[in-house]
């Protein structure tokens, strides 16, 4: 996940100032060069960093800290609170149309992923109750109509195309058609290029002075560092933007570009893509960010992501099952289903309180286990799941070898399953208490 390495970082920086009791200048100092060093690794933009470091250092070594009970944690808080401000401060939202369809023009260089980052933004919209249209307007690039119309009927929006039209005169058409057909957001997938060129910017140019454009997204490649920033930098000098749409952040990136992109450019990032599927894309929260860089977990993303994906009437029937002590293996194979939708271990982990202190290898430790508990049961049979009761020595070896597991990985389930049951009787005797776990209260 983006900004791994910077949260141990800034993780192991600031356990060094917990082991104080009082803090000094030079103790600020150095946990600010420590900062830096994590911030530029990070691949933050130098002059970002500078800034930064000196107005943390400056409110770190002020009263509230040095004369602070716990000083560690207030300059935590003063870290956390300037992270929050560097990346945007408030949540920044698209600005619908008062009348007629919300235009919103997709642009960036080839490759950043403007094309499917459309659709996963045609299907958000669309989910929320909205009718979004989007049109192909990239005549350049071989198979860049087919791929938009392939991902398009994958989201289940429809796509307007010319075929090899002036890119202008189809941005034009598309708007009548999203006007007379009642679709109230159009979405327009322009064309990139390798690297920025005057004829790009004059199309780009040319599209807002022709329709009403009310909002103006760059795509930029979180896994491309400083480079992205300079391209967010120079769309915005030419053509004007409205925000950034920030790809790959589930990558292996160092997520300066995040960090940096507002302080460069004065605009928000509204969206951030978090996987290859459909459905992964989030809408920024700064703060919620600046948390997670923190290891201070993102609980309410993580609540948001269980409401959108999992599937509240089976839910209701797992808790069911649970109060009336019938919970069996088919249950419990479905709860793993319902993980992998909410992006597998690894994205639930990282959203944690702690998460920076887990290490990449504890992440895949934890899913190889879930994996592999997953192909014990689906090598049980039908009965056998929902009845575990009846595995004998016998059965045990077949579903290991039908796994591809050791006899002592299926016994370590049936005792976990057995542990979960002797746990649910006694929540099923107390079903108050119960009630209020399921809550979370």
């Amino acid at each position: 996940m983006a900004f791994e390495s910077l949260s141990q970082k800034l993780t192991g920086a600031f356990k060094k100032l917990r082991n104080k009791g009082k803090l000094t200048e030079e103790d600020i100092k150095l946990a600010m060069r420590e900062v830096r060093i994590a911030l530029l690794e990070a691949d933050v933009n130098m002059f970002v960093a500078k800034d930064f470091i000196k107005t943390v250092s400056a409110r770190a070594m002020g009263a509230e800290v040095m004369e602070s009970l716990t000083p560690a944690q207030q300059v935590i808080k003063i870290v956390n609170e300037e992270l929050t401000a560097l990346m945007g401060n408030e949540n920044s939202r698209i600005k619908f149309a008062n009348k007629g369809p919300t235009i919103i023009m997709m642009c960036g260089l080839q490759g950043a992923g403007k094309t499917t980052h459309t659709a996963k933004l045609a299907k958000m919209y669309l989910k929320q109750g909205h009718r979004p249209l989007v049109a192909a307007l990239d005549i350049y690039r071989p198979a860049a109509i087919e791929q938009l119309e392939i991902v398009a009927k994958q989201a289940g929006v429809p796509v307007f195309q010319m075929g090899k039209t002036d890119p202008v005169v189809v941005a034009k058409n598309a708007y009548n058609h999203a006007r007379d057909y009642g679709n109230d957001i159009l979405i327009l997938d322009t064309a990139g290029r390798l690297h920025i060129d005057q004829q790009l910017m004059e199309e780009l140019t040319n599209i807002k002075n022709t329709v009403p454009v009310n909002e103006t997204l760059l795509v930029i490649d979180a896994m491309a560092g400083q480079d992205s920033v300079n391209v967010a930098k120079q769309f915005n000098e030419t053509i004007g933007l409205d925000g950034v749409i920030i790809t790959k952040m589930d990558g292996d990136t160092r997520g300066g570009a995040a960090l940096s992109v507002k302080a460069v450019t004065g605009k928000p990032i509204k969206f951030v893509g978090t996987g290859e599927k459909l459905d992964d894309l989030e809408a920024f929260h700064p703060d919620r960010m600046a948390s997670r860089i923190l290891g201070m977990g993102d609980v309410l993303t993580l609540i948001e992501k269980a409401q959108d994906t999992v599937d509240q009437k089976a839910a209701q029937e797992t808790a069911k099952k649970m109060m009336q002590n019938k919970f069996d293996m088919n249950d419990m194979l479905e709860q793993f289903r319902q993980v992998k939708k909410m992006g597998g271990v690894s994205s639930m982990l990282s959203m944690m309180p702690g998460a920076g202190q887990i290490s990449a290898d504890d992440e895949e430790k934890a899913e190889k286990e879930l994996k592999k508990i997953e192909a014990i049961i689906q090598s049980m049979t039908k009965k056998e799941r929902e009845k575990p009761s009846i595995i004998d020595a016998k059965r045990k070896r077949r579903i290991a070898r039908g796994s591809g597991t050791k006899v002592q990985d299926v016994n370590v389930l049936l005792r976990q399953f057995e542990q979960m049951q002797k746990m649910m009787k006694q929540f099923t005797k107390n079903p108050k208490a119960f009630s209020r776990m399921l809550r979370g209260r």
